[in-house]
């Protein structure tokens, strides 16, 4: 069976050199076209509106300044003129408003660089000839696609051709418009190319509060929002933000009452709330290891919250993947349902962009839809003159960029702030829009480091640590020095894992210290501290207890209920363990095995104490909320904030104030300290067994029989050893 052709392909047969130009057909396919053939050239006439100018001078003039056409564009393509374009009103990649004034401010263009100068007189660039020659060839096709179409049914079979197999690959082959992506400003530019080794990465980037966040969702125009608060997993919860529901205005969360209504109006507006957990490959291997620590998850997350982490369900919190595509597909078909504005919001460094990407509904629009949104981005003006249209200097969010199927995305890097302005992006036709914000400050903890090494302090993929044994006198140092972790409790041994992107080193105290304060250096321990850090910068930040007990998960086969399957109340023994978070990196698990006799009387003692603290506390509560309100009241809500998450993260010290020396003695549990730069970004957690997780394989050459040699073997033939098995196990006569 011979090849069917198509029109397609009938068409490009057909195109002998040039005797066929992009406006005609050959004339034997049909005598009647040359006869009524239009002579004419179609020109597309700009229609002068006007629109307020955002750009400097500069700009203007090389944005309007009509170019010459070529003539080598005349010789290749008889086709319409293009006009020139004027710049992006914001970077499709940061959101900053474009300028051409000063190289050191965001939203920054380069005017002679080729892929700006491309944008903005495309007559010029390789890409529009290419592209006049697709357009030639397809209006060609075109041309005689119709042709065929109104010829007999006899013919067509004459030529191989059939109503069927024209039609089925002509609605296979429909080429859709591919719109021109516009370009970005130079700092996006150089993040995309360079990383942070340029200038243009140390732009200071302002950090939004939560007072304009408020603000710029306030001025949302859709009755129905939702707000992703982003949860980074590598430092769970330090990157939650306290209370955001009401410093963002009162945003509903439905209550454990089984009465709770599941959502409020706000005014006239609708706001919802979800939490998502991102970078959820950084906890496990394999999905259903992360989807097993849910529970978990959950439970953190509503003590983080404090008080009011008591009243509410989580049913809303999801954990998500954008590197390994887990659970994006889900959370993708939620936000095309709901609809309406979808609010990112987060701290810096959270993923909020690379989750962007994809969670934003792609290709959902209507085919003519996307040609005419494809058309007004290519044409005169591009995306330009829509967004002078409909700018208010007044309003804090800016307009958004025209629905396409396949929209520039926001850009993602590991500079912390990348985003500087809110990105809207709509989706289905007017159906919504994912809303990209600048994220919050998040730690400081990069300007104790070179400059040169604080692209590690951010955890790229999974981390499978080694196991540390740390004595009474030594102790972990991570960074060569950033961070320092000592055992305080003598006559324990301390298992430690480094769940960060820091190398770690364990060493005698005194010389952790002087790592520590920048005074000592050794090759064999490379050192990220900045040269600023001295023996005043490494502070204590808190003494943590080791008080979860984790004997069921770490006692391995002991407990094991396919292996020996011991109680863990039979056995001598307990194994405690903390989590030390480390803002923005990490954490280190730490674990230590003590007696069953001590754990029993710990915690007899611990629940006695806790008993006396309540009873305290409700005595006095009337007292302590009164001044609590007052205090609140006269300081910053951010700072009042930032105070929070930290009482509500970090475990309190051992040592307690003198009001509460009546109480019952406190447990001996066993402590570390931990130093870091002004004592600060650490806290700390229950465990979440990331060593039972993450842990090496076995290797599965152990224990099997070494492979014999070649020499060995040679040897065992000449001498006859190792073949006669006669004599094995039997009493020679």
């Amino acid at each position: 069976m011979h090849r069917v052709a198509t029109a397609r392909g009938l068409g490009r047969a057909l195109r002998i050199g040039d005797a066929s130009s992009a406006s005609g057909v050959p004339i034997f396919l049909c005598p009647a076209i040359g006869r009524i053939r239009a002579s004419g050239r179609r020109l597309n006439i700009a229609k002068s509106t006007p629109r307020r100018f955002n750009h400097t001078d500069s700009a203007n003039v090389a944005a309007t300044s009509p170019s010459t056409p070529l003539d080598s564009d005349k010789k290749l393509v008889d086709g319409p003129k293009e006009s020139a374009r004027t710049l992006p009103l914001t970077c499709s990649g940061c959101g900053a408003f474009s300028q051409t004034a000063d190289a050191q401010q965001l939203g920054y263009f380069d005017l002679q660089r080729k892929k700006v100068q491309q944008w903005l007189k495309p007559q010029n660039g390789k890409y529009s000839d290419s592209r006049r020659l697709r357009e030639a060839a397809a209006e060609e096709d075109e041309i005689v696609g119709n042709i065929l179409k109104n010829m007999p049914s006899e013919e067509l079979q004459a030529l191989g051709l059939s109503a069927e197999t024209m039609l089925r690959e002509e609605q296979a082959a429909v080429a859709k418009p591919v719109a021109e992506k516009p370009p970005v400003c130079d700092r996006c530019h150089d993040l995309i190319y360079y990383s942070t080794t340029k200038d243009t990465a140390k732009v200071p980037m302002p950090h939004p509060t939560v007072e304009s966040l408020r603000e710029t969702i306030e001025e949302s125009p859709y009755q129905y929002n939702h707000i992703y608060h982003i949860i980074d997993a590598a430092d769970f919860p330090m990157s939650l933000i306290p209370r955001l529901n009401i410093l963002l205005g009162g945003i509903h969360l439905r209550k454990k009452n089984r009465r709770s209504r599941p959502e409020k109006p706000y005014g006239d507006q609708q706001f919802e709330m979800s939490f998502i957990i991102t970078r959820s490959d950084l906890l496990g291997p394999t999905k259903e290891i992360v989807d097993s620590k849910m529970p978990y998850l959950r439970e953190v997350l509503r003590e983080a919250m404090g008080r009011f982490g008591s009243s509410v369900r989580l049913g809303n919190v999801s954990c998500v993947s954008a590197r390994r595509v887990w659970w994006t597909k889900e959370l993708r078909e939620e936000v095309w349902n709901r609809g309406g504005g979808g609010w990112m919001v987060g701290k810096v460094n959270v993923g909020k962009s690379q989750l962007f990407e994809h969670i934003f509904p792609k290709g959902r629009m209507s085919e003519d839809e996307g040609e005419e949104q494809a058309d007004a981005e290519s044409g005169e003006n591009g995306r330009g003159k829509k967004f002078q249209q409909d700018l208010d200097m007044d309003e804090l969010l800016p307009p958004a960029q025209p629905a396409t199927n396949y929209p520039p995305m926001p850009l993602v890097s590991p500079l912390p702030g990348t985003t500087a302005s809110p990105i809207r992006v709509p989706f289905g036709n007017g159906k919504g829009e994912l809303i990209d914000l600048p994220g919050l400050a998040r730690s400081d903890l990069e300007l104790y480091v070179k400059e040169e090494d604080r692209g590690t302090l951010v955890m790229q993929k999974r981390v499978v640590p080694e196991q540390r044994t740390v004595k009474s006198g030594r102790s972990l140092i991570l960074g060569g020095g950033l961070i320092r972790i000592t055992p305080r409790t003598p006559g324990l041994i301390f298992l430690m894992y480094n769940f960060t992107p820091l190398k770690d080193h364990v060493t005698v105290t005194d010389k952790a210290i002087a790592f520590s304060e920048n005074t000592r250096v050794s090759i064999g321990v490379p050192s990220i501290l900045s040269p600023d850090v001295n023996e005043y910068t490494s502070k204590h930040a808190g003494r943590f207890k080791l008080s979860y007990d984790v004997t069921k998960a770490s006692a391995g086969p002991l407990t094991r209920k396919n292996a020996v399957a011991i109680p863990v109340e039979r056995l001598s023994f307990r194994v405690l363990s903390v989590d030390i978070l480390i803002e923005g990196v990490g954490f280190v698990e730490i674990t230590v095995q003590v007696r069953r006799h001590q754990y029993n009387k710990w915690v007899q003692m611990q629940e006695e104490r806790d008993k006396a603290i309540a009873a305290l506390k409700e005595a006095d509560g009337a007292n302590s909320s009164a001044s609590a309100s007052d205090m609140e009241a006269s300081q910053d809500p951010f700072d009042v904030m930032i105070q929070n998450r930290r009482d509500a993260v970090a475990v309190h010290p051992v040592s307690e104030a003198a009001d509460m020396a009546e109480l019952p003695p406190e447990p001996d549990w066993p402590v570390v300290d931990v130093f870091s730069p002004e004592g600060k970004f650490v806290g700390s957690r229950r465990p979440i067994e990331g060593w039972e997780s993450n842990k090496p394989p076995p290797q599965a050459n152990a224990y099997q029989k070494k492979r014999k040699t070649k020499k060995r073997t040679q040897r065992h033939a000449e001498t006859g050893e190792g073949h006669s098995w006669e004599g094995r196990g039997s009493v020679k006569h």
